[in-house]
């Protein structure tokens, strides 16, 4: 979907709420972040805006396993990162509602 560099992406919790970020790393070795607010946010290098995201208690959501997955209180099978066909759409998906507690 991004052929100008590599995105992954990024998840916080707030209760029972999952917010997304997604980092776009640029050829040319800085960084976007697009935020659930549909800001984009520009940084000098990727590690700058992994700090800036680490900062803010998000957490890279490749790097996850079920353990981490259930300690934040939901499992990896029951989220995916958003999909959407441009920006503007995604942003209305960044923000996700895990539902009532079991």
């Amino acid at each position: 979907m991004n052929a100008t560099g590599h995105d992954s992406w990024w998840l916080a919790t707030l209760g029972r709420t999952v917010v997304w970020a997604r980092l776009r790393e640029r050829e040319a070795g800085t960084a976007e972040v697009f935020d659930s607010d549909g800001n984009t946010l520009a940084y000098d290098s990727t590690d700058t805006a992994r700090a800036a995201l680490m900062d803010a208690e998000y957490v890279a959501f490749e790097g996850l396993d079920e353990d981490d997955a259930l300690a934040r209180g939901f499992s990896l099978a029951d989220i995916a990162p958003p999909s959407a066909r441009d920006d503007d759409a995604l942003r209305a998906l960044m923000v996700q509602s895990l539902g009532a507690r079991a």
